[in-house]
């Protein structure tokens, strides 16, 4: 399976919490606003994580990362993240990333702060051995929006 339909989008609000002394959005932070994005992409395609690991006894779990800073977020910003399949395997995803900041400029596009692509690994829940992605699981994600 190759890269996927159109992009999931999610909201988040840049908090104090995700900033640093200048005000500035903490660089590891963006990670943070990827995995939202991811989790509440898979729940609106109806695979909520911990359930599936109750049902299955798998997760994903983060392999690799890839990320390119172009411009800063603030306090008070409000971003749209992004989240899209780039290549589905037997036993891992690589997921394309963006955080754009909202609203959109006055020419309707959104201004990109951050992309990056994340490598995600399905795994045995205890072992933490690889194992096949389910079947359901990948099945969702070809199912297009």
């Amino acid at each position: 399976m190759t890269a996927s339909q159109t992009p999931f989008h999610w909201p988040v609000r840049v908090y104090w919490e995700d900033t640093d002394a200048g005000g500035i959005v903490f660089y590891a932070n963006y990670l943070k606003f990827f995995e939202r994005a991811r989790t509440e992409w898979l729940r609106h395609l109806g695979i909520g994580q911990q359930a599936l690991r109750d049902e299955v006894g798998g997760m994903f779990v983060v392999s690799e990362t890839q990320v390119q800073y172009h411009r800063p977020a603030r306090l008070d910003d409000l971003l749209l993240v992004t989240a899209r399949v780039r290549e589905a395997g037997r036993a891992s995803l690589t997921i394309e990333q963006r955080a754009l900041l909202q609203p959109a400029r006055a020419d309707g596009q959104a201004l990109l702060l951050c992309e990056g692509t994340i490598r995600i690994g399905w795994v045995d829940a205890q072992s933490l051995r690889p194992q096949r992605i389910p079947l359901r699981v990948l099945d969702a994600l070809q199912t297009p929006d």
